[in-house]
């Protein structure tokens, strides 16, 4: 269940994924399978080679790619999201969903 983004920012979302552009959306999220992650960060772009070699770097696999509807994107949480996110300089997404806090190593 996703909760905690505006209508605006998903469709710019779906926009700019649709452009062949990578982009991210960070939202609040529930999954019983994940029980400690309150939050997912989806990284998409329609052009899956450029999103490939974009996850490449940060050794996401492209068999994690979600290929739903017109938005393939890779979910990101927990350690991954932080790290992802503070790489990609999108320290506002960790600031406003409350994942400052420094993430243990796995």
């Amino acid at each position: 269940m996703a909760f905690g983004i505006k209508r605006d920012e998903l469709v710019a979302w779906k926009k700019t994924v649709g452009n062949g552009e990578i982009a991210f959306l960070t939202h609040y999220w529930l999954d019983e399978r994940f029980p400690d992650c309150h939050t997912v960060t989806k990284a998409g772009c329609a052009d899956l080679d450029k999103l490939m070699a974009w996850g490449k770097q940060y050794g996401l696999r492209p068999e994690w790619i979600d290929h739903r509807n017109d938005y393939p994107h890779f979910d990101l949480f927990g350690k991954h999201e932080h790290d992802i996110l503070l790489a990609e300089g999108l320290s506002e997404q960790l600031e406003r969903f409350g994942l400052l806090h420094d993430i243990k190593k796995a």
